[in-house]
């Protein structure tokens, strides 16, 4: 027997289905108090204004976790929820932020960070180690580069996703209340 879908789900909106299905996988916030190795940090760690979609405290955590995503390269998601307890950011948002800097895409990374901070100090064209370098000679050369691109992502990124954030959270209020006022002005001229 399959289930019929609720026909309110469609008008509740994404924040709301998203809400659901991640309620199904992440744990709860009582299991985490209850861990043993977070119940010395349990009350700042699980304070509600953490966990909850406020514009505020998402666009935080959306610029934490966009900075710990560039600025380590392991332990990012550690670093980004100890930091969101600090400046009051949404720690599930800035965990999977965190994200998009992983094992799969983290050559695609290295690579332009590498042309992000060529642009910006002298540096000799990407070459592998093997043509008549040592990995130590190549690592020297490749590494300044990187860390100054890994550093401008960081910052920039972490800029960029505050304001991203807020400008969409902007638009979509704005886009529901220009809905709300066109459906009550087809009940009035009903």
């Amino acid at each position: 027997m399959t289930q019929r879908p609720d026909p309110q789900e469609s008008k509740r909106g994404l924040g709301h289905r998203m809400k659901r299905s991640l309620g199904k996988t992440v744990p709860a916030r009582e299991s985490l108090a209850n861990h043993a190795l977070l119940r010395p940090v349990a009350r700042q760690l699980l304070a509600p204004h953490l966990w909850h979609l406020q514009h505020e405290a998402v666009a935080r955590g959306a610029a934490i976790g966009t900075f710990w995503a560039f600025a380590l390269p392991f332990g990012q998601i550690l670093a980004a929820a100890a930091h969101c307890v600090w400046w009051r950011g949404n720690i599930p948002v800035a965990a999977a932020i965190t994200l998009i800097t992983n094992p799969f895409t983290l050559g695609f990374w290295l690579w332009l960070a590498y042309e992000a901070g060529s642009l910006l100090v002298d540096a000799p064209p990407l070459i592998m180690p093997g043509n008549g370098t040592s990995i130590r000679e190549w690592l020297q050369a490749v590494g300044g580069p990187v860390v100054l691109g890994f550093s401008m992502f960081a910052a920039g990124g972490s800029v960029a996703g505050y304001f991203l954030v807020k400008l969409g959270w902007r638009l979509q209020l704005g886009w529901k209340r220009r809905r709300r006022a066109a459906l009550k002005r087809r009940k009035l001229e009903a």
